[in-house]
């Protein structure tokens, strides 16, 4: 098999892992699309490869900063601290393994709750900065996941312009 087809099969494949890994934060997210898209132009060497790396990079780095500005701008305005994301992050982890398909989810925002909770010593407002911060986070998300789509697409049209149109 030719080596840039096999670059254009496993960079498919990163994409996909890197699409999963948007939603699912345990999986490699937008790094592993930015990878996908390195290995494919340094795979092909010519200027479809790296004009396609180029724009699909603008996307990558626009989802991740798009993410990390809607998150963190929405948990410092509810004055949720890094801590109470890393206990539901733990906490969803370990939730994984507890609950099958949910757990991770579940998990996360039962240890957001959890630790809000012990933090500001009532429920009523816990409840709120920890939907506030479920909220922001799906935002970001949302954000990110939208652009790494847009990577992706980038991408499949390049693959097609190398392969069925040049």
């Amino acid at each position: 098999m030719d080596s840039q087809l096999i670059a254009t099969i496993v960079s498919g494949l990163l994409i996909a892992v890197g699409l999963a890994g948007v939603v699912v934060p345990v999986l490699p997210g937008s790094v592993s699309i930015a990878i996908a898209l390195l290995v494919w132009a340094l795979a092909l060497q010519n200027t479809v490869g790296w004009v396609v790396f180029a724009v699909g990079m603008v996307f990558v780095a626009a989802g991740m900063l798009a993410s990390a500005v809607l998150t963190g701008r929405k948990l410092k305005e509810r004055q949720v601290p890094n801590h109470s994301i890393l206990v539901g992050v733990v906490v969803g982890i370990a939730g994984m393994f507890v609950i099958p398909v949910v757990g991770l989810f579940v998990g996360f925002a039962v240890g957001l709750l959890l630790s809000e909770f012990v933090r500001r010593r009532d429920f009523r407002d816990a409840a709120g900065a920890s939907v506030a911060a479920l909220k922001a986070m799906g935002l970001g998300v949302l954000a990110e996941l939208g652009c790494a789509f847009a990577a992706g697409t980038v991408w499949s049209i390049g693959v097609v312009t190398y392969y069925f149109v040049l």
